[in-house]
C-alpha cells in the first residue's frame, strides 16, 4: 500500500480500495483492476469476519494479488483487536488498519505507535483513523466527528504511512448527500507525511471524489457499492448463474470508480 499511495501522489490520482466479502467480489475487484491496467488495494474489514472468516477469505485475497496483472496490495480495513491484525499479518496481508477512533486520542495515538512497532517488524504499512467516520464497517451505528490538525500531526508523528480523517463521511449509505469539511482537508494537505484515506465513499458524488483527491486524498475506500452490486446481480436459484452475474456487477461498479479516481492506465 505505502508504495502505491506513493505513486498516486506524485502523479495527483486516488487508489481504490475495494472491500471484499466473498470469491465473487475478489474476483470482480479483480477483474476490473486488470482490465482497467489500475493499481488497487483489496482489502476486508474486521467486523466483516463473522460472516466471512480470515483463515478462509484470507489466503484467497493474498493468492488473488499475487496472481494478478497489476499491482494489488492486501489490506486489513478497521482493524479493532490486535490478534486479528497479527493474523491478517501473518498471512501475507501487506498493510493493516488500526482503528482506535473510538478512544480518547491520547490513547488512540499510544495503540497506534505500538501497533506501527508490530507491523514494521513484518514490512507492513499501517492506517490509522482521527475524528471518526460515521457509522461503524459493520452497520452499527456511530456518530461521524471531524478531524483536527493537531490531532492529524499527533498521529502523524507515530510513523503511520496513511490517515483516515473524519470530515463528515460516514459507512454505509447516505440518507442525503454529506457536507464534507474541504476545510481540514486543506488544513492538513502537505502538512502530513502520511497519505490522507477517505472511508465512506459509496453514495458519495463525483465531485466530491475529484475535490477530495485534488486536496490530497490518495486512498479511496468502497464497499457498500460493491456489496449491493453483488447481492442485486443474483436472481433465481441457478448458483453458477449468480456467481457469474456477482463477478460481473462487481467488475462495473469498481471499473466505474478506479475511472472516476484517476488511477486507470496507470500500470
Amino acid at each position: 500500500m505505502r508504495d502505491l499511495l506513493r505513486q498516486a501522489d506524485a502523479a495527483g490520482y486516488a487508489v481504490g480500495a475495494f472491500n471484499a466479502a466473498n470469491m465473487e467480489c475478489v474476483r470482480g475487484i479483480i477483474h476490473a483492476a486488470e482490465a482497467c491496467r489500475a493499481p488497487i488495494i483489496l482489502q476486508i474489514a474486521e467486523g466483516r469476519l463473522a460472516h466471512s472468516p480470515l483463515a478462509l477469505i484470507g489466503p484467497m485475497m493474498v493468492a488473488a494479488a499475487r496472481e494478478a496483472a497489476v499491482p494489488v496490495a492486501v489490506h486489513l480495513d478497521h482493524g479493532k483487536t490486535l490478534p486479528c491484525l497479527r493474523q491478517a499479518l501473518s498471512l501475507g496481508f501487506t498493510s493493516v488498519m488500526w482503528d482506535a477512533s473510538d478512544r480518547p486520542i491520547e490513547e488512540n495515538v499510544a495503540s497506534t505507535a505500538e501497533v506501527v512497532a508490530l507491523a514494521r517488524a513484518s514490512g507492513a504499512a499501517v492506517e490509522a483513523e482521527v475524528g471518526r467516520v460515521g457509522r461503524g464497517e459493520d452497520g452499527s451505528e456511530s456518530a461521524a466527528e471531524i478531524g483536527t490538525l493537531q490531532d492529524c500531526l499527533r498521529m502523524d508523528a507515530t510513523g503511520i504511512d496513511a490517515l483516515a480523517i473524519g470530515i463528515g463521511n460516514a459507512h454505509g449509505l447516505y440518507a442525503q448527500l454529506p457536507e464534507l469539511r474541504y476545510d481540514v482537508l486543506e488544513e492538513v494537505h502537505g502538512a502530513l507525511r502520511a497519505f490522507p484515506v477517505l472511508h465512506g465513499g459509496s453514495g458519495l458524488s463525483d465531485d466530491q471524489f475529484r475535490r477530495c483527491a485534488a486536496l490530497g486524498m490518495r486512498k479511496i475506500n468502497i464497499a457498500t457499492d460493491i456489496f449491493r452490486a453483488a447481492a442485486g446481480a443474483c436472481q433465481g436459484t441457478d448458483l453458477f448463474h449468480n456467481i457469474d452475474a456477482s463477478v460481473e456487477a462487481v467488475s462495473r461498479v469498481v471499473s466505474r470508480y478506479i475511472r472516476l479516481f484517476g488511477s486507470a492506465d496507470r500500470v
